[in-house]
């Protein structure tokens, strides 16, 4: 069924962006090391020559890989987007016209409807029951964390590279996304700001609060829209 296929197609993409999102992690944990070059730090001295204590090659390659991960994590997390719109769509059969109705082109049952719950809960979506329906509820990212400072309000606060962020204050999408942001961490320096993300295929519920610091800006992140 185009339904379930669909289903299972997403949870393959699901998977493998938690894949890619824990190699990104762990790439980033190297390079900011204490120490380290960080993710665009210099590879040269003050005198211009190649630093010594660390793995230029080794450096370069990690940065190379980091990049390639970046851009196929957005292009999965595109397609998941894509097909939970259609999931949005969904709706069951009932069991009559589930038996008038066995085509390869036939709707979701009720059946796979309620494995899609269970199945689909992990990965920040639900499915909530009525009365003689069902509705697809999702949870979808309008950005993700693609850079984090090492000691920044964002890290010690708990956000991490590759988050989805679903909500940040009052912005839970909608237009102007970078503006907003901006203005919601600026009107709350200092205080709390409720933050929703999906990791790893899960939901979590952070609070993070946008504070001056050693480093660029109140947060010491980095959102791209997705």
């Amino acid at each position: 069924m185009v339904g379930a296929n669909l289903k299972a197609e997403t949870m393959a993409l699901m998977e493998k962006r938690v894949a890619m999102e824990t190699e990104m992690n762990s790439i980033v944990g190297r390079l900011c090391n204490p120490g380290g070059p960080g993710l665009s730090g210099n590879l040269v001295d003050s005198e211009g020559f190649p630093r010594e204590d660390i793995d230029i090659p080794v450096v370069r390659a990690e940065r190379r890989r980091l990049a390639e991960l970046r851009s196929e994590h957005s292009e999965i997390t595109d397609k998941i987007s894509a097909n939970i719109q259609i999931l949005h769509s969904v709706r069951p059969t009932s069991r009559a016209s589930s038996t008038k109705d066995s085509g390869p082109e036939a709707s979701i049952s009720s059946g796979e409807v309620t494995s899609l719950s269970a199945s689909m809960q992990t990965g920040g979506f639900s499915v909530t029951s009525r009365a003689m329906d069902v509705d697809v509820v999702t949870c979808i990212p309008f950005a993700m964390v693609d850079e984090i400072n090492e000691s920044s309000p964002a890290a010690e606060d708990g956000l991490q590279l590759g988050d989805q962020v679903v909500k940040f204050g009052n912005v839970e999408g909608g237009d102007n996304l970078l503006q907003r942001l901006a203005a919601e961490a600026q009107s709350s320096q200092g205080q709390a700001v409720s933050v929703g993300v999906i990791r790893q295929g899960a939901k979590v519920d952070l609070s993070v609060t946008p504070r001056i610091w050693q480093g660029r800006g109140l947060l010491g992140c980095h959102f791209r829209l997705v």
